[in-house]
């Protein structure tokens, strides 16, 4: 039988909050075994870090720019063939889809939708082509709490649950193994929303006992050194990736009873991280920021573990990487092949290293903070703005202009922005080149960046 598929996805999770990424605390022992068992992507890079453009683009294959959900409180367009509908209908999967959907509403930013599910059920049809077990809600923050709340399941019936979330939300992925029929192959989401914070208390909520468990924390050096609500929030934040990670593990094991760890590949990702209010302080913030909206590492930089099937022998990828091709290479785990269908490429093929011709750079858009756009590269960040432009009301702009620029071989922190030095003038002129080859590719479009 082909291989079973999951698509195991934390919210707002930094990479850096993992051992086989350089934590130094015990908070992923079951991730960190997988790492061991599979392939590490130590420099992979989401390409958009907002939670709903990026589950869009998880959902489609496509750029935000492309689908339109170019931010928060934008539906999921009905037009596009979906990662759901590939895997039922061309791969002959059975779905489960569990957790946070984010992709069912719609009207402007940080107002209450027109076209409103985010506390009420997913109808059929907004559900991006799954058809199976489905235990979800579409704004998983305003259904719950870190302990208890509720989803809906496929017949829009509401499951209350009690208990710390995470676990909750596992539960529902432990419940549909036990009910799995080995009839076809399966390919099951689990969209935890740990360790995001809960945007009504103002505060990450780890598992009760997170502080006094991870008061020794080290924080990494940008948080360190810029403030924020790290030395508050941290303790929590880890006791909530420490959360996902226990939960994982009881998944792994549930595999192991039914006897079908062997025959899965699970991949295990975030969508994006978390600057902890570091970062959008500057006098280009044109809109709303929180947690993420950010060029920088602390936004961008996620964790990223493939184990099983193809993806052995304990590899560690140093290549850049985007998150934009995890629809596009689960599919081809599924033995289809989506093409120029999809963005991105197949992960197995860096894995290979298929393609000797391959550019070691990365791709992201910004929005709701700004409307921006940047590349990164093994030894710069370079990153623009479209002046006068809210990000939260255009997804792209005719004319942008200098934002950071970070010399990643000497500040690997981006502590210091050098956009405007003279001494990366060459530098800068290069990197803006790559950077609208990338928008045009990417939007069909070539704007002008200016000083």
């Amino acid at each position: 039988m082909a291989y079973n598929i999951i698509f195991y996805f934390s919210d707002q999770q930094r990479w850096d909050t993992c051992g086989c990424f350089g934590q130094p605390l015990n908070i992923t022992p079951n991730l960190d075994q997988l790492a061991a068992e599979g392939v590490k992507f130590d420099n992979a890079f989401s390409p958009q870090p907002v939670c709903g453009p990026c589950r869009a683009l998880f959902q489609t294959g496509k750029y935000p720019t492309e689908t339109g959900c170019f931010r928060n409180n934008l539906m999921l367009p009905s037009n596009i063939k979906t990662l759901g509908e590939y895997m039922e209908k061309d791969a002959g999967y059975e779905t489960a889809y569990i957790g946070k959907w984010h992709l069912a509403s719609d009207g402007e930013l940080e107002k209450k939708p027109t076209i409103d599910h985010t506390i009420t059920a997913v109808p059929l049809e907004l559900r991006g082509g799954y058809t199976g077990y489905w235990r979800a809600s579409d704004v998983l923050e305003f259904t719950s709490h870190g302990y208890d709340g509720y989803v809906f399941d496929e017949n829009n019936n509401r499951i209350d649950f009690k208990g710390y979330r995470a676990d909750c939300i596992n539960q529902f992925a432990l419940d549909y193994l036990d009910q799995y029929t080995g009839e076809k192959p399966f390919f099951m989401t689990v969209s935890q929303i740990e360790p995001h914070h809960q945007n009504d208390h103002n505060h990450y909520e780890g598992p009760i006992g997170s502080r006094q468990r991870f008061a020794n924390f080290v924080l990494p050096e940008d948080l360190k050194a810029l403030g924020g609500n790290a030395a508050e929030e941290y303790p929590d934040y880890l006791g909530q990736c420490a959360s996902l990670d226990e939960n994982l593990g009881r998944l792994v094991a549930k595999l192991k009873e039914k006897g079908l760890y062997d025959n899965t590949v699970i991949l295990y990702a975030s969508d994006h991280g978390s600057h902890f209010k570091t970062r959008n302080r500057d006098a280009h913030l044109n809109g709303y920021d929180d947690y993420k909206r950010s060029c920088h590492d602390g936004c961008l930089h996620v964790p990223l573990v493939i184990c099983g099937g193809p993806f052995t022998g304990g590899k560690e990828i140093t290549d850049l990487v985007s998150t934009e091709s995890i629809p596009k290479t689960l599919l081809a785990l599924a033995g289809v092949d989506v093409g120029d269908k999809m963005i991105g490429e197949n992960l197995l093929d860096v894995v290979e290293k298929k393609n000797h011709n391959r550019v070691n750079e990365v791709y992201a858009q910004i929005s709701e903070s700004r409307c921006g756009r940047c590349i990164r590269t093994e030894n710069y960040m370079y990153s623009v703005y479209a002046p006068g432009i809210n990000g939260g009301e255009a997804a792209a702009s005719d004319v942008y202009a200098d934002d950071f620029l970070y010399d990643m071989q000497k500040d690997p922190w981006q502590l210091n922005n050098v956009v405007a030095d003279p001494a990366y003038a060459n530098v800068k002129a290069e990197l803006r080149e790559r950077l609208l080859n990338w928008i045009q590719q990417a939007e069909g479009t070539r704007p002008t960046i200016t000083d």
